[in-house]
């Protein structure tokens, strides 16, 4: 029997989603599904979504609770890691305080100051996740979703080393499926090859039959303004190829957009936008505690898209697939970019686990850009392994947006303030605030 931990099962969306695709498959032997979650009533949602997807689908799985996370991991073969630390609260905080300082943000979890303390928050669950496996299920492979991607993947290869990690984004398939739809080819017949770092990698190859897509995308933007008006049409353009995140997202990453009016204006881009969409999730998880508790069907969609059970089937049935994957460029599959932080490329999964595919260099002017990301994610792992709170401010202060935005004094007085908001939830060394000169 395969034994699948979902962490941070309340998250209902994703615990739908995975669970469906992951119960679609029908050659997979029974499966064990363990949910756990430290919220009781999610915990109960999200036991409710499992069963009557299971059901529905006709699957062969036993599914169980558990608030110990030990308990949940015993002999465990994958773990599914999904965990928002703070929830709705915390990235509330994300917003609000920095926009008080005039840091505009629209998503705040994966770069930027919101960024930087959502990895802050969350490393010391992961260390307890890394220590829970190693001690009782040291061969299973940990399948993270958890934003920051690139902060959480390098700061378990420094502090777990041994742990089997690997991160999973959506981003670049939903790139390509959207790309494609645009131009009017399906999507199963476009092949793809991308590579970066995660939330701001690029679509190095984009070809149907070995003809190159790329020249239908331009002649889709030049009659188009409207198209031209997005912020990943705008890099596209400059650099010559296209990012494989959103908008919104792209917009942080760099420090060309959100200090200028005009260009938020001009991109229509809706800086605290994630706010709404986490108020949105966190409605959809009330509506489907009611649809439970009145025995309603919930809404079920198969969209064979999410890797981790892609991972899983292709693990357990030796079935060789290729993903998109977040591992630490140790061997140097990205030859331009740092050894000891995470990038993003293509993997081969077969039996044997995950294998990172070396690409060689990036295009010069991406990987430039790529390089002052990964700047602010070794800074941020560095401040909570070294428990050095310097190396928090350093981190902002070299991050695209921020120090696009503010001086080096309102830079340390906003993460003062951030840092007392936060507090509790932050690694203990971290938790004070700091004077220029002053040492940790």
């Amino acid at each position: 029997m395969t034994t699948v931990v979902f962490v941070g099962a309340g998250s209902v969306e994703f615990t739908r989603d995975l669970v469906s695709d992951l119960f679609a498959f029908d050659d997979l032997e029974p499966l064990a599904v363990r949910l756990f979650d430290i919220d009781p009533a999610r915990l109960a949602t999200a036991d409710g979504i499992a069963r009557q997807v299971r059901d529905r689908l006709g699957a062969a799985a036993a599914i169980t609770t558990h608030r110990d996370r030990a308990e949940a991991f015993d002999g465990a073969d994958f773990v599914v890691n999904m965990i928002q630390v703070g929830g709705l609260a915390s990235t509330r905080v994300d917003f609000e305080v920095p926009a008080r300082h005039g840091v505009q943000q629209t998503i705040a979890d994966t770069l930027g100051i919101g960024g930087i303390f959502r990895a802050l928050r969350t490393f010391p669950a992961l260390d307890d996740i890394a220590a829970d496996m190693l001690r009782v299920c040291p061969d299973a492979w940990l399948l993270n979703y958890t934003n920051p991607m690139a902060m959480n993947i390098t700061y378990l290869a420094r502090t777990a080393p041994q742990l089997k990690a690997v991160g999973l984004c959506h981003s670049v398939y939903w790139t390509v499926s959207g790309l494609c739809e645009e131009i009017g080819v399906p999507l199963e017949e476009a092949s793809y090859w991308s590579a970066g770092v995660n939330h701001q990698a690029w679509l190095l190859r984009w070809e149907r039959d070995g003809e190159d897509l790329y020249p239908l995308l331009d002649a889709k933007i030049a009659a188009d303004p409207q198209l031209q008006r997005r912020v990943r049409v705008d890099m596209y353009r400059r650099l010559g190829y296209y990012p494989t995140e959103t908008s919104e997202h792209s917009s942080e990453y760099v420090s060309w957009y959100l200090r200028h009016p005009d260009e938020i204006e001009r991109l229509r881009l809706e800086p605290g936008v994630y706010i709404g969409i986490s108020e949105g999730n966190v409605a959809t998880y009330e509506r489907t505690k009611e649809q439970l508790a009145a025995g309603e069907p919930i809404d079920l969609e198969i969209t064979a898209t999410e890797y981790a059970p892609q991972v899983v089937h292709s693990m357990v049935t030796g079935t060789p697939r290729r993903i998109v994957g977040n591992v630490v460029n140790a061997s140097g599959m990205i030859d331009n970019l740092p050894r000891d932080v995470c990038v993003e490329v293509p993997c081969l999964v077969d039996e044997l686990g995950v294998a990172s595919i070396a690409v060689g260099a990036l295009p010069r002017q991406c990987a430039a850009i790529n390089r002052g990301y990964l700047n602010v994610v070794d800074l941020t792992v560095a401040a909570a392994t070294e428990g050095d709170p310097r190396l928090l401010r350093q981190a902002a202060m070299v991050d695209p947006n921020t120090s696009a935005t503010l001086s080096p004094p309102q830079i340390w007085d906003l993460c003062d303030d951030m840092v007392a908001a936060h507090c509790e939830l932050l690694p203990k060394p971290l938790q004070t605030a700091l004077s220029p000169g002053g040492r940790p």
